[in-house]
């Protein structure tokens, strides 16, 4: 079993297991974040950093409540369909992947931004967390340093950073990231379809 204490910095164990998540998945580059919701907040994050088009994004109207709601929260429009979809979904329009019932070998698809859960009845359930699957090195960079306030890594302590970009507290801690190496180690990973989501139509979110 790995313990935290085999580390001399406790987030070389979150490096550790975003590099079991690569090697498992055939990502080239994994971001670990706290939940899978950031996640998928960050990747928009950036897709606005980097100024990209958006129209009008098309989602699943069956999905979890917190997702809408990151739209809202970046002020990007979308429009809720009805589409079936079984362990992930694509955001419609874009490169952006909700993944977070899903985690199979070999996974990755190129060119694209999949994000996953590790929360309860999740795949690989480790009580929080997510990731992101990319192969685009700018995008790593940029999307590690935001989960992390801003900060850039290489700096030990971070106090010898002097500049940041705006940067977001949304970093998975080491203790998640333990179990999430002993489980994927023990393959430890389960897949349940049983989950029901309710019509967001039928709802209404206040701004």
């Amino acid at each position: 079993m790995t313990a935290l204490e085999n580390y001399n910095n406790p987030f070389d164990a979150v490096t550790d297991f975003e590099s079991n998540l690569a090697k498992y998945t055939g990502a080239p580059y994994v971001v670990t974040t706290d939940c899978c919701t950031h996640a998928i907040e960050l990747c928009f994050r950036y897709k606005q950093y980097t100024k990209t088009q958006l129209n009008t994004i098309t989602i699943p109207k069956r999905t979890y409540l917190s997702v809408p709601m990151i739209f809202h929260k970046l002020n990007i429009p979308y429009t809720l369909i009805n589409h079936k979809w079984h362990d992930e979904y694509n955001f419609g329009f874009t490169n952006v992947w909700d993944s977070a019932r899903c985690l199979l070998p070999n996974m990755y698809r190129s060119g694209q931004l999949q994000c996953l859960s590790f929360g309860r009845t999740k795949p690989l359930e480790i009580g929080r967390g997510g990731a992101i699957l990319l192969d685009n090195k700018d995008a790593y960079k940029w999307l590690k340093r935001a989960s992390y306030d801003g900060r850039d890594l290489s700096f030990d302590p971070w106090q010898n950073q002097k500049t940041f970009n705006i940067g977001y507290h949304y970093m998975m801690r080491p203790e998640e990231a333990i179990v999430g190496i002993n489980n994927l180690n023990e393959n430890n990973i389960t897949h349940s379809y049983n989950h029901k989501y309710p019509d967001l139509k039928n709802i209404s979110i206040k701004t």
